[in-house]
């Protein structure tokens, strides 16, 4: 085939064509290489050179803004010059460009319970990453944290699946805007498609022991409303489940989510997934088996599998493909292109960008955000502390001045851009930072302890695929020296605020932990910090719930600061003042001890007992639950509604009564409970949600509704349905049964 000169009248070439005339006309005009090409996303880190020009890839991730001009130009050498997808893993903001906005980590968000927050969030992340070029995230993240020694809890949105649901639809509409033709609209991403973290001993990507009935009764209903909302994107879980990789697991792929959901989105694997079958999971011989599988499952995009290429040309070669096998693939794939209008505009960086990224709009939303995240655990009355008197703080603990760790994972010092050390620190407003700042207060800071050393992993720095292994963590050992400058601290001090939590090197892809305790020195800081006798505010700035050292049972408070992002230290400050009411409520439930896992609310009803011999089951701290510096009552729950079909809403009135002297916005949760199922079930889920702002000694009648058809369960034969009989509805602050009203209703 000759290359066509640019003063050909192709048709693909013609935006006044319809978009699936444009697309039938480039696809007739590609070899099998150049189509086996666009399934192919590459690292930009590696030769650009060798991946448009050899290997005419559809798609690069991980681009610094000069490897982008540069994969631009070369695209333009090609024959065809098909423009580029251009992807990211922006999950909470645009994570690895300079002097970008980052928000709380998606689990930090999750603790706001406000899916139009999120929105706007996901919105104002677009416009940052549209403005450089960048066209797909990598985001949401719709997993159900189950397990916390997980390391990617952070990046979900907790532990149920109603409260994902919301949320991850929000930030879908988000990032993906009016439309693909909006030039500030990004291609939005629902993962990891499915069950990928239902892990064994919270072990990273391991086999997910998991049936189809429990994947449909809570892992894919998220996942299905977000595909059945439009998301444009999905990406498949790294991990097997019944010994099927979800790469190929036909069941998922074509009888649910290309079948049942009729899902028409393209499908793109995660970090190596194909070639993980051949030299991790070993369920492929070589890469010519592993890409004919991939490419008959309905795979479209593979991500970060060189040997994909010469594995799918060796397959049709070798008679296990044909050149029309990737014709689906490729023409999902440049049906997005022609629909993000990258033909006629690339949308290289903008010439504006500072304008746009880390604009000061984006700094005041993350602010808000940063305060909504915030979860008050505990408080004997010492919050808030007065701002406008003369106070002495110490401010102690690794982690009250760690700019970065401040920002958590996927944050441009997370380590997996190599273009990008970290985000600039006169963005970053710390805990010390954000305290220091108070008017009239006299601020100290001592360290108080180190949190680990690293050491590399014996087996060698990379995995078989290249690819780096993290480094073995060392804790640190408590240091007499530190902790007695803080002690001393802690002494001439009025008030104690100790910020202890983990550091990027226990958090992430591969960076489970077999703890859930704090790392180093930090147990024996807190105990000696609290031996003192002065009133110590506990931060746990942590990228998912730890376990606190019993000595904590005395501290004067406890806030949870899910990596608040770079307003965290402001907002924590007037959080700690009382500017700022707390108002966070907890998207996923805290253990007492990591031998509690898992923790979640909705376990299934049946067990003998409800504690272990040497410890309660109960949580330390639970779903639902936060405390605000006012009291909220609950009275007089009453369905308004008679015997109810399927088609129909279950309606309710409650009272809610701010009976404190403090402003408040309470969290109303619904969860509803099917009394007698015909199979196991959980014993109460969350249905519905409503936040309202109550005055100090204001009550209000607040009006609650769910459709009796989400009052469903998932019977033997894996068929979600709803089954007469008595139901309960139950109102109240958190999912602590002791906590909620309930009345009665009965479905026909």
């Amino acid at each position: 085939m000759t290359s066509p000169t640019l003063t050909e009248a192709l048709p693909y070439l013609d935006p006044e064509l319809p978009i699936a005339a444009r697309v039938a006309d480039l696809l007739d005009r590609m070899t099998v290489e150049e189509k086996v090409g666009q399934m192919l996303q590459l690292d930009a880190r590696d030769d650009l050179d060798d991946h448009v020009l050899r290997h005419h890839v559809g798609s690069i991730l991980h681009t610094s803004p000069e490897r982008l001009i540069r994969a631009n130009e070369l695209t333009a050498q090609t024959r065809l010059r098909i423009p580029l997808l251009v992807g990211e893993d922006c999950i909470h903001g645009h994570s690895f460009w300079p002097g970008a906005t980052i928000y709380p980590t998606q689990l930090g968000m999750a603790a706001s319970w406000d899916a139009e927050l999120v929105e706007r969030v996901a919105r104002a992340t677009a416009v940052e990453v549209a403005a450089t070029g960048i066209h797909w995230t990598f985001s949401p993240v719709l997993c159900i944290a189950r397990d916390l020694r997980w390391g990617r809890v952070d990046e979900t949105f907790g532990e149920d699946p109603f409260l994902i649901g919301e949320l991850a639809s929000a930030m879908v509409r988000g990032y993906q805007g009016d439309g693909l033709d909006d030039p500030t609209a990004i291609l939005a991403t629902a993962k990891h498609f499915a069950g990928y973290s239902e892990t064994q001993g919270g072990r990273d990507a391991s086999e997910a022991d998991i049936s189809r009935r429990k994947l449909r009764s809570w892992f894919l209903p998220p996942f299905e409303r977000v595909a059945r909302e439009g998301c444009r994107t999905f990406m498949l879980g790294y991990q097997t489940t019944d010994g099927v990789p979800i790469t190929v697991n036909d069941w998922l792929l074509s009888d649910v989510l290309r079948g049942e959901w009729g899902y028409t989105g393209t499908l793109i694997t995660d970090w190596d997934n194909v070639g993980r079958m051949v030299w991790e999971q070993q369920v492929q011989p070589d890469y010519t088996h592993a890409a004919a599988a991939a490419v008959k499952a309905g795979n479209d995009m593979v991500m970060t599998t060189p040997g994909f290429f010469e594995g799918a040309l060796d397959a049709v070669e070798r008679g296990m493909l044909s050149s029309s096998d990737f014709d689906a693939a490729v023409t999902r794939i440049l049906t997005l292109k022609f629909e993000l209008g990258l033909f006629e505009d690339p949308r290289l960086p903008q010439d504006a960008l500072d304008a746009v990224v880390g604009s000061p709009a984006h700094a005041d939303l993350n602010l808000e955000v940063a305060r909504r995240s915030l979860v008050l655990l505990e408080n004997d009355g010492t919050l808030p502390l007065p701002a406008a008197a003369s106070l002495s703080v110490a401010v102690v603990g690794p982690l009250a001045d760690d700019a970065q760790t401040q920002l958590g994972d996927w944050a441009g010092g997370s380590g997996q851009a190599g273009w990008l050390d970290g985000q600039p620190r006169d963005m970053i407003t710390t805990v010390l930072d954000g305290l220091s700042g108070v008017d009239g207060w006299t601020v100290t800071h001592a360290r108080g302890a180190d949190i680990l050393t690293l050491e590399e992993d014996p087996r060698g720095a990379t995995f078989p695929d290249g690819q780096p292994r993290p480094p073995v963590v060392v804790p640190a050992v408590a240091d007499e020296a530190l902790i007695a400058d803080a002690v001393a601290a802690a002494a001439a001090s009025d008030v104690v605020v100790a910020v202890v939590g983990d550091r990027i090197e226990l958090v992430g892809e591969g960076r489970s932990t077999a703890t859930l305790e704090l790392i180093g020195g930090q147990n024996a800081l807190l105990d000696a910090l609290i031996a003192t006798g002065k009133p110590v505010v506990v931060v746990l700035l942590a990228s998912k719930p730890l376990v606190l050292p019993a000595s904590v049972s005395q501290a004067a408070a406890v806030i949870w600061a899910a990596n608040p992002g770079m307003q965290g230290g402001r907002a924590l400050a007037e959080v700690i003042t009382g500017a700022v009411e707390p108002s966070g409520r907890l998207p996923i439930s805290f253990a007492r001890h990591v031998g509690q896992q898992p923790t979640y609310y909705n376990q299934i009803r049946g067990q003998h007992g409800d504690r272990y011999a040497d410890l309660t089951q109960s949580p330390a701290w639970a779903f639902g639950e936060g405390l605000s510096y006012s009291t909220v009552s609950y009275a007089d729950l009453a369905v308004s509604s008679g015997p109810l079909a399927v088609g129909d809403t279950v309606a309710a009135e409650v009272t809610v009564t701010n009976t404190g002297s403090r402003p408040v916005r309470e969290t109303v949760q619904v969860y509803v409970r099917d009394v007698v199922t015909s199979v196991s079930w959980t014993d109460r889920e969350l249905k519905a949600y409503r936040q309202i702002d109550l005055a100090p000694g204001e009550s209000r009648v607040v009006r609650v509704e769910v459709p009796v058809a989400e009052c469903s369960i998932v019977d033997a034969a894996g068929v979600r349905k709803v089954e007469p009989g008595e139901f309960a509805l139950l109102v109240g602050p958190s999912s602590r049964e002791e906590s909620l009203l309930s009345a009665s209703f009965t479905v026909a």
